[in-house]
């Protein structure tokens, strides 16, 4: 199989024509290993080979919708048994960490037929909005290479839209699926709280606001997905209900006219850029045309203080993975970057009471959301509040890298959450990607849906937030918005080659 037939096929296409005697997993694997030695030297998005065990697994014969598709995993709680894995971070690939057994959702992966080639890159412990990790270099935008194809799945975004795999394991715990998806013209579902597994070892993780699923070109590879991942595991916070008709069912279906509630300011108070409100306007016209009501609605809560809230909810995770890493490997505290160091040292200074009450503000964003969505279906916003950013703009400023040692060194980090940087810093970085972080904290679906390109032919997604159990409505809107305005053609150059 070349590689122009390799491109014309989704996940879902390409096991059928396995299936049907077209082709067969070893020609398939072999298109996507060649498409990577093309394409990685100019985006780098594999951080790990896992060929001999994907030649191995292309002649056996798996089951499932996705039978002998290739396909990469996050290096990033997506432990593969006896794999390298990084998590973007020196000190755990000095450590030669290899995990003891398969984390539940790549069983479950494996289970759906896909022929692992790898694992993508990621920052740091996903601690960024960007891929940019010391440890295994930048992963740069396929539609345009000096951009960011986003984070933390930038690596699986970047490898997607370069056409090495058709659909790629991601994960979100404030936008990491949705935000890639956006930068690299995919569709990308964050999936509900509980409603995908993350065990044995990351069940709940930060109070489930980070959820396992796939970053796809085609609407249906990720619901076909979702059908065979989602699912209660042993240790999960909830048993949520299995919806009324399979996701891929759902996406088939046109949804009845929908009322959309749009929001055209960025809930920090910071500028709109003309881009993202011009992914609002194609949004809100395509709607109309199908037949949706489209009016302007926010829900009633601070966008600040939920900022604030969701980097509370981080920097004290990374105070305790740090710990937890360290204590596992044996690494040294040295070995991590300076800015997840700072994370960590910012997140030990919260005490108990202060996190106690940012959890218990989580209850208000739920209530608060669930009374929008008694008057609107969805949400609308822009997935990001400016086009994909340049590889090294949110590169920490050189005056406050030469601070940080300093800083690193005193005892405690209160002074420096009183003085207001951390403030300043959360909106500075928050400012392109200020839309995702609710869904995460309310534990509702979301998706980044590519409707809309800049003038510099960077594409901007468009997100739509979901009540509770909302994942089949989302389905059935993409799928309705993929036919009426399909994006699966579209693709990238990467250096004048063509996809």
């Amino acid at each position: 199989m070349d590689f122009n037939e390799y491109a014309r096929h989704d996940g879902i296409s390409l096991a059928r024509a396995i299936r049907d005697g077209k082709t067969d997993s070893t020609s398939v694997l072999a298109a996507a290993l060649a498409r990577a030695e093309q394409v990685e030297p100019a985006i780098n998005s594999i951080v790990t080979r896992m060929d001999d065990i994907a030649q191995a697994r292309a002649h056996e014969t798996p089951a499932g919708p996705f039978a002998g598709v290739p396909f990469l995993l996050k290096d990033l709680f997506q432990d593969y048994q006896s794999v390298r894995t990084t998590y973007g971070s020196r000190a755990l690939a000095r450590a030669d960490f290899r995990p003891a057994e398969h984390a539940e959702i790549v069983k479950r992966f494996l289970a759906a037929g896909v022929n692992v080639i790898g694992k993508s890159n990621t920052p740091e412990l996903g601690a960024k909005g960007v891929t940019e990790p010391i440890a295994n270099g930048a992963t740069r935008n396929p539609w345009h290479t000096d951009h960011t194809p986003g984070g933390s799945s930038g690596g699986s975004a970047a490898a997607v839209a370069a056409g090495i795999v058709p659909l790629a394991g991601a994960n979100d715990g404030g936008g990491s699926i949705r935000i890639p998806a956006a930068c690299c013209g995919l569709f990308g579902l964050k999936p509900g709280r509980a409603r995908v597994p993350a065990g044995p070892h990351f069940t709940d993780q930060a109070h489930g606001i980070a959820v396992d699923h796939v970053l796809t070109r085609s609407v249906r590879d990720s619901a076909a997905m979702l059908d065979i991942t989602a699912g209660y595991e042993p240790g999960a916070i909830a048993r949520l209900a299995a919806p009324e008709m399979t996701y891929r069912q759902a996406a088939e279906r046109d949804p009845k006219p929908l009322r959309i509630g749009l929001q055209d300011h960025s809930p920090l108070g910071t500028p709109l850029h003309a881009e993202a409100q011009a992914s609002l306007d194609t949004a809100a016209r395509q709607l109309t045309d199908l037949g949706h009501h489209v009016e302007r609605a926010t829900p009633d809560m601070d966008g600040r203080q939920v900022a604030r809230d969701f980097l509370m909810t981080w920097y004290v995770r990374m105070g305790g993975a740090l710990s937890e890493l360290r204590g596992q490997t044996g690494c040294a505290w040295r070995d991590f970057e300076l800015d997840t160091r700072a994370m960590a040292h910012v997140g030990r200074a919260f005490t108990a009471v202060e996190y106690a009450q940012m959890h218990e503000r989580w209850r208000d964003y739920r209530r608060a959301l669930a009374l929008f969505h008694e008057r609107y279906d969805l949400l609308l916003t822009p997935s990001l509040g400016a086009p994909p950013v340049a590889v090294g703009a949110m590169d920490t400023p050189k005056t406050l890298r030469m601070l940080l040692p300093l800083v690193l060194r005193l005892p405690t980090s209160r002074l420096l959450v009183a003085s207001g940087i951390v403030d300043r810093l959360a909106e500075d970085n928050l400012a392109p990607v200020p839309f995702t972080q609710l869904a995460n904290l309310a534990g509702v679906p979301a998706m980044s849906v590519p409707l809309h390109w800049t003038q510099a032919g960077l594409p901007l997604g468009s997100q739509f937030v979901a009540p509770p159990g909302g994942e089949a409505l989302l389905f059935q809107l993409a799928g309705q918005l993929e036919r009426a305005a399909p994006w699966f053609d579209r693709r990238p150059q990467i250096a004048g080659i063509d996809i």
